[in-house]
């Protein structure tokens, strides 16, 4: 029980330092209704909510991980640290495939269909962002395209 009022302590404290710094973006006059502010605010708003439930409301007998599924966690958190790093040099497809199948495998661990997820992922992800979106993502290294 400890462990979770602990761990929503952690939360609300990290949403309060989230929301501050998104208190600090400056909008420009032509932002959309959501705007580069609101949204932010908003995830921290529930990440707060998030923190207040886990203090009142804790579990009884949290089972932390243990072993292979704290590696797997680890091994998770390192591709996603590592994504978040290749992604400018790297340009988005491949980043998102090599991770989008590191995770898969984690899931099932069957080789062709989770590097056949990375794949589809990735460019699935970059179509939609792309021209759905209308964000500027850059798809490949400069080096590669020249």
């Amino acid at each position: 029980m400890a462990s979770d009022r602990i761990f929503g302590l952690v939360v609300i404290m990290v949403a309060l330092a989230y929301i501050a710094s998104a208190l600090q973006i400056q909008a420009s006059f032509l932002s959309d209704p959501v705007g580069p502010k609101l949204f932010p605010i908003i995830v921290g708003v529930v990440s707060i909510l998030s923190g207040l439930v886990m203090i009142l409301r804790p579990d009884e007998s949290p089972e932390w991980p243990k072993g292979k599924t704290l590696l797997q966690l680890a091994i998770a958190l390192g591709a996603l640290v590592a994504y978040a790093y290749a992604l400018k040099p790297m340009g988005f497809l491949l980043p998102t495939a090599v991770v989008a199948a590191i995770l898969s495998y984690q899931i099932e661990p069957r080789r062709i269909p989770s590097l056949l997820t990375g794949l589809g992922l990735s460019v699935g992800l970059y179509i939609m962002f792309k021209y759905g979106l209308g964000l500027g993502l850059v798809a490949l290294p400069k080096s590669l395209v020249g």
